[in-house]
């Protein structure tokens, strides 16, 4: 008889015992959990004299939890801004008999229009392949910017209305979680004693991680040397090209920092040339030596930097690229330059 060769990880087993669990009509057959209030701070559970704290409870879910935790704040967050928006507009004299759809349509946004070259250059950004562009797909992009367009048109009437009377909020927002990053031999640039230091894990391959790079750009063009960016690779198993990608762009860091920098700004600049004949040929062009890049290259010289990168990353709860540590602070995706400010600010403020 052969063995069965279906074997449970851990995390396995318990999502079975879950739904056994579940699945009981017999009260007795139940774990016997008693919910009541913590006896002190920072105790989740207790097994007779035994506790279990929720730093150990948390650990290694800092990311999800405060995902989740954020969504509940942002629901929360949402319907404030309606309540907010709502009272505006009844307080405005120029509400009287219009619906909130027509005032809004009328007085708050009346100016938007949504251009070509704005449904065009959403495209670009997003690399819509040419062949799925029709005119239905440009009806719903102009659908989706003109939904955008109100957004911002609404911050900015309340903006204008609280000005000078600032909302007070209460709700409690999330703090991020904040991880220790190791950056010992990782790409830098920036200055080098600066008070923020930015570590990004990505993925040249990855189209958000292409999009967050010109917003890594703003950042320096807006701070300067108060910030410092530390590059660490997360090659995604089904990004074909990924790999080979990152052990180019480290076969031009052992060249020099410069050329790191530049092969990184070219890959990400044209995602479709990643194979190895075209990253010799962008070698070439920022200026690399040819014969030690291409021995590098095909030595797989730093197979196991790239690896500690990524042992690292799942150790910090990386699941997806870009994510990025502002002064060991957790900010997933490819964020706006808002986002990082808000945080980079906070910081300097210290």
């Amino acid at each position: 008889m052969k063995k069965n060769k279906l074997s449970f990880t851990l995390t396995g087993l318990f999502a079975v015992m879950i739904v056994f669990f579940a699945c009981q009509k017999n009260a007795d057959s139940k774990p016997n959990f008693i919910f009541k209030p913590a006896p002190a701070s920072g105790v989740a559970a207790a097994i007779g004299s035994e506790q279990i704290l929720e730093k150990d409870l948390e650990a290694g879910i800092e990311s999800d939890v405060y995902d989740a935790e954020m969504k509940v704040f942002e629901i929360k967050f949402g319907k404030l801004q309606a309540m907010l928006l709502e009272k505006f507009m009844n307080q405005d004299p120029n509400k009287k008999g219009l619906t909130n759809d027509e005032f809004l349509n009328k007085y708050i946004a009346k100016d938007l229009k949504v251009s070509d070259a704005e449904i065009e250059k959403f495209i670009k950004e997003r690399q819509i392949p040419k062949d799925q562009v029709n005119p239905e797909i440009r009806e719903r992009i102009k659908q989706y910017l003109e939904v955008e367009s109100k957004k911002l048109a609404v911050d900015k009437w309340i903006a204008d209305k609280t000005k000078k009377s600032p909302v007070e909020v209460y709700i409690k927002k999330p703090q991020r979680p904040v991880f220790d990053v190791n950056i010992k031999d990782a790409p830098t640039k920036g200055g080098s004693d600066a008070k923020v230091t930015i570590v990004e894990y990505s993925d040249f391959q990855c189209p958000f991680c292409s999009k967050a790079s010109t917003t890594v750009a703003a950042i320096e063009k807006k701070y300067g040397n108060k910030v410092k960016v530390a590059f660490k690779n997360f090659p995604l198993p089904f990004h074909s090209q990924a790999r080979l990608a990152a052990e180019a762009a480290l076969c031009a860091n052992e060249q020099s920092s410069n050329l790191f920098w530049k092969m990184h700004d070219s890959m990400f600049a044209d995602q479709t040339n990643l194979d190895k004949h075209n990253l010799m040929a962008s070698a070439k062009k920022i200026g690399a030596k040819e014969a030690e890049f291409k021995a590098c290259l095909e030595a797989t010289k730093f197979k196991a930097v790239i690896d500690a990168d990524m042992a690292q990353g799942q150790k910090l709860g990386i699941k997806s690229t870009p994510t990025f540590f502002v002064n060991g602070k957790l900010v997933s995706g490819a964020q706006p330059l808002e986002v990082f400010s808000e945080v980079i600010d906070e910081e300097l403020a210290k």
